[in-house]
């Protein structure tokens, strides 16, 4: 099977589980079933946004929902009836090492739901700790290894915290970390993990704000005959605005082929609706809108 996906792709992410829990109903620990049934209403309520903007205007073919199985299964199931691509998480919820949720069950689960991406979310800096990259290297591996003889694709979202001597380099603003240190970073760890064996096809990248260095990261992911490979630009939870500039940077660069953009674009109607301030259909309402805020910014 040939690495890599050329066709634009964009995505609402809301694989969320245990900060969705916690941060947005406040609870801890255990839930109950009515519980886990609220997150459930709530999750197909942002599918629902995503509905909305396709009638509004945003492309169904490619449009994709990214949802975990603990809270989504509904929404796996209703989006392949429509016909909207699927992305499936592995990853175990709140770890900062990468591990399988169902271990060594994990491939089970993917041919159960037979998304056609599978999404790993790794902390992984190239400078940082050796023996947690190596170990998460080989778990990638296994993974993209899995999903290519099985006839789906791998997205993987690599998040890059700051070591403590990189912070230090910049005087702790992790603004200037993001804009100064980060973009040669991902550019590194693109080759170490390929070097490693890890396949990728598509990259969910944290945002930038130059076009050369969206440039760069390109150029690594598509080396050594990996023309196919594209990059979508990660909202990570960013201001609208914040997002919007990413957004600019990043398009109309070949190879950066979307986006997914998940908490700045449902996060606070779905505090509104749980304050009571706003209805469900008010909530579905804003959040198709707020796609399609992001949607025209990179396609028009």
């Amino acid at each position: 099977m040939s690495i890599g996906y050329s066709k634009q792709l964009y995505i609402m992410p809301f694989d969320h589980r245990a900060s969705f829990v916690k941060k947005l109903f406040g609870w801890d620990g255990e839930i109950t079933p009515e519980q886990e049934e609220q997150v459930r209403d709530v999750k197909h309520a942002i599918y629902e946004g995503l509905l909305l903007a396709i009638e509004q205007g945003a492309s169904k073919e490619y449009a994709a929902i990214l949802v975990d199985e603990q809270f989504g299964i509904k929404v796996h199931e209703d989006a392949q009836i429509a016909g909207i691509s699927r992305m499936l998480t592995v990853e175990k919820s709140g770890q900062d090492e990468f591990d399988f949720e169902y271990g060594d069950q994990f491939g089970e689960h993917l041919l159960r739901f037979r998304p056609e991406f599978a999404k790993a979310l790794v902390r992984y800096n190239p400078e940082g700790d050796e023996d947690v990259n190596g170990r998460q290297q080989l778990r990638l591996k296994i993974l993209g290894e899995f999903c290519h003889a099985n006839g789906i694709k791998f997205l993987m979202e690599p998040l890059l915290p700051a070591t403590k001597e990189q912070l230090e380099k910049v005087g702790g603003d992790q603004k200037r970390y993001d804009d100064e240190i980060r973009p040669n970073l991902v550019v590194k760890m693109i080759q170490e993990l390929q070097e490693a064996g890890v396949e990728v096809d598509v990259w969910k990248i944290e945002g930038m704000n130059k076009p050369e260095d969206y440039k760069a990261v390109v150029a690594q992911a598509q080396s050594g005959g990996r023309e196919d490979v594209g990059v979508v630009i990660l909202g990570r939870g960013e201001t609208a605005e914040g997002v919007e500039r990413w957004l600019r940077a990043g398009k109309g660069i070949a190879g950066v082929t979307g986006f997914a953009i998940g908490r700045t674009i449902f996060w606070d109607p779905l505090v509104a609706l749980r304050d009571r301030k706003i209805n469900r259909g008010e909530a579905v309402k804003q959040i198709a809108e707020n796609y399609m805020r992001f949607y025209r910014v990179f396609t028009e």
